[in-house]
């Protein structure tokens, strides 16, 4: 039997892919975002609603929250600039009880469970779940499922006496091919290669000055997989070695030779006369992530999209948050332009990369394109 609907069940917080898409709708000040969720930040004890005014914290900081009850039990206290309390929208009147439905299934991820088991327990009706379900989190409660069986598996084979075929099954797929099926394109390597760390993956990158500081530029046999810009070689190579932690990582001068080709490639696309042709990408995402990323290159050089915007062009116009994390997690920036997406406003709001480096970008666009 489900039993999610005790009172004394503890803080819900919101955690993963879910919490960065809420990042990025705080980073906007999205007022859209009022109501459905609240944000805490760790160093000052302060919960907020997403278009709160206040200087943005810093993301290790920040916790999101479903409902405000449950930051405030989590030991938050309400901002007094935006007032959430007493000024944000309504919460979701099914809040505390989606609270429950998501903590019970992020107590047994391994458990799979129907819609219809979960609402009879939380009290609801099947279709009150479903809408509640993505008024606070963005996915349906089978998909937040899913998710939570793909992060198990994560964690599980990387146990070091763990089998991959045991933690396939202790995560709650039914065998490996529903893996594939559901995360195959998620997980950017095999099973085998993710308990290994990625040993065995031979990683070739160079490193070298560019228009937004130092970029890094890493391919495998396929294509690129990974572009990175930081302030110096240590802090973009430590980017990738988090990416593939035992992979064999080649440093090569890119002088010549395909790697050349590539840095080249990337590099002529922040410049005044881009590169047309295109170059080939070892890139794993999920089918709606792949969607997002080719709406973003064929968005025209020189000009801009908001999220609500691309998602409404996707035919989806309710998956704002999806589209914003889709952005997120791109993986090679300027070749896929998410810098190319803003906020309602026009704000530039946030970049993997940085706003200024978003701004360069965008700038520079936009003068090749009045010079042409």
């Amino acid at each position: 039997m489900i039993e999610i609907m005790s009172r004394t069940t503890t803080a819900t917080s919101l955690t993963g892919d879910f919490a960065e898409t809420q990042w990025q709708q705080v980073l906007e000040r999205d007022t859209s975002a009022d109501g459905q969720f609240f944000y805490g930040v760790k160093s000052t004890g302060i919960v907020c609603k997403p278009s709160c005014p206040s200087r943005r914290p810093t993301r290790e900081n920040v916790r999101f929250f479903p409902t405000l009850t449950d930051a405030f039990e989590a030991g938050f206290r309400a901002c007094r600039r935006c007032n959430p309390d007493s000024t944000a929208p309504r919460p979701d009147p099914h809040g505390r009880v989606i609270a429950r439905v998501a903590k019970y299934l992020g107590d047994h991820p391994g458990q799979r469970v129907t819609t219809e088991a979960l609402a009879k327990a939380a009290g609801v009706n099947r279709l009150t779940l479903l809408r509640a379900f993505r008024r606070v989190f963005g996915v349906s409660p089978a998909q937040y499922a899913r998710t939570l069986r793909l992060n198990t598996f994560k964690e599980k084979v990387k146990e070091p006496k763990m089998r991959v075929t045991d933690a396939i099954y202790d995560a709650g797929f039914g065998s490996s091919s529903r893996l594939y099926e559901n995360s195959s394109a998620r997980l950017g390597m095999t099973p085998r290669e993710m308990r290994n760390g990625a040993a065995g993956i031979i990683v070739r990158y160079s490193t070298s000055n560019s228009p937004l500081g130092r970029m890094l530029v890493a391919a495998t046999n396929k294509g690129i997989c990974t572009i990175a810009f930081g302030d110096c070689d240590a802090e973009v190579k430590a980017i990738l070695q988090d990416r593939f932690p035992n992979a064999k990582l080649v440093a090569e001068e890119a002088k010549s030779g395909w790697l050349a080709d590539a840095v080249a490639f990337v590099t002529n696309q922040m410049s005044e006369h881009p590169v047309a042709a295109t170059f080939p990408l070892d890139v794993r995402a999920t089918a709606f992530q792949q969607r997002v990323w080719k709406a973003l290159q064929e968005i025209p050089r020189g000009e801009t999209r908001t999220y609500s915007g691309l998602a409404a062009d996707l035919g989806a116009p309710s998956s704002t948050r999806a589209v914003a994390g889709a952005c997120a997690a791109n993986p090679v920036a300027v070749v896929v332009p998410c810098h190319r997406v803003v906020g309602k406003s026009g704000s530039l709001t946030g970049y993997r990369w940085g706003v200024e480096r978003k701004r360069k970008l965008l700038e520079a666009e936009k003068k090749s394109m009045r010079i042409a």
